[in-house]
């Protein structure tokens, strides 16, 4: 259980990284800034024109009387504006990855060579159509995972009380070990590990995930949070990262400059 509170750690450690770099803080918030206005966009036109949509889907009801028509009618409109919230939580981390690709691979990398021993970072080699592509690819995997528990944890939601107590607590949790895999894919596909290695990495701890990415799900709950918190995040992840393939670590200087390589316990490593 310690894991929980070492990974809650990367994630505060991630946020003090990029407080004490703001031009990497500054250009990490380009890319949420623009999922941000996008996604704002489609959810404001579905609201604009959901029920015209509706309309259209459902001709087969224009015969319908009243009350039954409107009633009809308008709980599809609520449902299919739910249903557009529910995907826009669920991709907003995986679309501003993508959109943000070479921004956040770069604060990734600086991450890495300000913590390494040897100031160096491990370089993919990709071109950038390459690495877009796998991540866009691997991207849709984890959705697919994550839309499959979604369902079932909708349909489990029904059951008396233990839908209203254990289910909604097994959603977050679910919901950051996803985030995690997202945001801990910039530094790992970097070092040619794939999805399902991953995966498997990331199993390998499941508490120390979850201490990460549950809280950070949480908080992606408060609009616009996440927009801010993501550059932070994948700095927060990279640390982690490094920790998952034991890789040596050592710590920055609180005005940003390199400190002393430090021993990390065992099981953990040591980071800013």
């Amino acid at each position: 259980m310690r894991d929980l509170g070492v990974g809650f750690t990367y994630l505060l450690k991630g946020q003090r990284w990029v407080a004490r770099h703001g031009k990497q803080y500054g250009f990490g918030l380009l890319p949420g800034l623009i999922t941000l206005v996008l996604y704002a966009a489609a959810l404001i036109s579905l609201a604009v024109w959901g029920t015209d949509f509706v309309g259209w889907a459902t001709p087969f009801a224009d015969d319908w009387s009243s009350p039954w028509l409107g009633l009809f009618r308008g709980l599809l409109t609520v449902v299919l504006f739910a249903l557009g919230l529910l995907l826009s939580v669920l991709t907003f981390t995986a679309v501003t990855l993508l959109v943000g690709q070479p921004f956040y691979e770069s604060l990734s990398e600086k991450v890495d060579r300000d913590v390494s021993p040897d100031g160096a970072a491990p370089e993919s080699g990709l071109p950038l159509w390459r690495e877009l592509w796998v991540s866009a690819r691997d991207s849709l995997r984890i959705l697919a995972r994550a839309l499959v528990w979604a369902v079932l944890l909708f349909a489990l939601g029904f059951v008396p009380v233990l839908g209203q107590t254990a289910i909604p607590v097994i959603g977050f949790v679910v919901t950051g070990f996803f985030l995690t895999e997202e945001l801990t894919a910039v530094a790992l596909q970097r070092r040619d590990v794939d999805l399902r290695a991953r995966l498997a990495l990331l199993r390998s701890r499941k508490t120390l995930v979850w201490g990460f990415g549950t809280p950070l799900g949480l908080a992606f709950l408060v609009p616009f949070v996440a927009v801010f918190l993501m550059p932070g995040a994948v700095a927060g992840a990279t640390l982690m990262a490094r920790d998952l393939l034991g890789e040596e670590t050592r710590e920055a200087g609180e005005d940003g400059e390199d400190g002393d390589p430090v021993d990390a316990p065992e099981g953990e490593t040591a980071t800013s």
